[in-house]
């Protein structure tokens, strides 16, 4: 007798489950794992970057930090511009140093900075220029003015970079 009361309870519950999972499940209908890319563009080709910044070789580290980025991606295989579906063009636009924390004693000598690296984005397909994405992104870091401010921003450069690089291979794949 036992065994049937809890089976009894058990087909109640049952459609009740069922609900809510499928109502869970409702929130996530158009939701989509891994890139948004349409399926027939596979490859992308990315020129050197452009550097408007007052900042020297800029462009050389953010360009190989995208690349890389790209590549452990994976959604895009990078390519020559023969044979690539889309380019990627990239200007850095800005740098900016924004001091964090200061030291107790001094008012105007700075413990810590903030990095930004900004970049004007266009990601296009190759064939017919048709605008895929326009977008600014923004990289940082914060760092420390060990020494010199100037060999300290050298030092910061790359880890700016590679965050830069994060946001753009972001807004390529999974462009709106």
């Amino acid at each position: 007798m036992k065994n049937k009361i809890s089976l009894g309870w058990f087909h109640c519950l049952l459609p009740a489950a069922i609900l809510m999972v499928g109502a869970g499940l409702a929130g996530c209908a158009g939701y989509q794992l891994g890139s948004t890319l349409p399926k027939n563009l596979k490859t992308v080709y990315v020129p050197a970057f452009v550097n408007k910044t007052e900042e020297p070789l800029a462009e050389t580290e953010a360009t190989k930090a995208t690349l890389q980025e790209l590549q452990k991606d994976g959604t895009l295989r990078v390519t020559t511009q023969e044979a690539c579906d889309t380019i990627l063009e990239v200007t850095l636009v800005d740098i900016k140093f924004t001091p964090l924390s200061y030291q107790a004693n001094s008012q105007k000598t700075a413990n810590e900075y903030r990095m930004y690296v900004t970049a004007s984005i266009i990601f296009k397909k190759s064939k017919t220029n048709e605008l895929l994405t326009k977008k600014t992104v923004t990289g940082e870091t914060t760092f420390l003015p060990a020494g010199d401010l100037a060999s300290a921003k050298r030092l910061a450069l790359p880890y700016a970079s590679k965050d830069l690089a994060h946001r753009i291979v972001e807004a390529v794949t999974e462009y709106w």
